[in-house]
């Protein structure tokens, strides 16, 4: 019997409960969710390293680690969903700004590879705001992201921006 997998790619970098919710909804359509972090060898400037950010994703769903993986690729996503017999890319959308740049990525992906589907979901409406970026500017100046990241990884960001001060 085969599963249903989705890939869902980004940077979690770091990864926020709006990504969490939406792996956990995702998980109603699709049997399994490979959470895939997009690596660029010559341009990565993450405040974690992709082996952090594995760790810390796999944290969070380790109740759900039969269901759930977490997985980094280089190169082309749709090539990488290729090899991991993902018929299915899910992004999310936060707002309307997300759609022009994401419809553009689905339509070159489609026309790459056609056999591979791209699945848009809306962010909750907890988190719609939330990005990984917002959260670390917000830390990077002295503010409290609690409640927007999993307890975890609050801990490191808290721990990281110390370590860099």
């Amino acid at each position: 019997m085969t599963q249903n997998i989705a890939i869902y790619p980004g940077s979690f970098d770091p990864i926020t409960n709006g990504h969490v919710d939406l792996v956990k909804r995702a998980l109603r359509v699709f049997d399994k969710v490979v959470v895939a972090i997009a690596t660029n060898a010559g341009k990565d400037t993450s405040l974690f390293s992709v082996e952090e950010r594995l760790e810390m994703i796999r944290g969070v769903f380790e109740t759900l680690k039969d269901r759930v993986e977490a997985d980094s690729f280089q190169k082309l996503l749709v090539d990488y969903a290729e090899r991991k017999q993902a018929p299915v890319i899910i992004r999310g959308l936060r707002a309307v700004s997300d759609f022009e740049y994401e419809f553009q990525m689905a339509m070159m992906n489609h026309r790459l590879k056609p056999n591979v589907e791209t699945f848009f979901m809306m962010t909750g409406e907890s988190e719609f705001y939330i990005s990984s970026r917002l959260v670390k500017e917000v830390v990077s100046l002295g503010g409290n992201v609690e409640g927007l990241v999993p307890d975890d990884v609050l801990k490191n960001l808290n721990r990281k921006f110390r370590q860099e001060q």
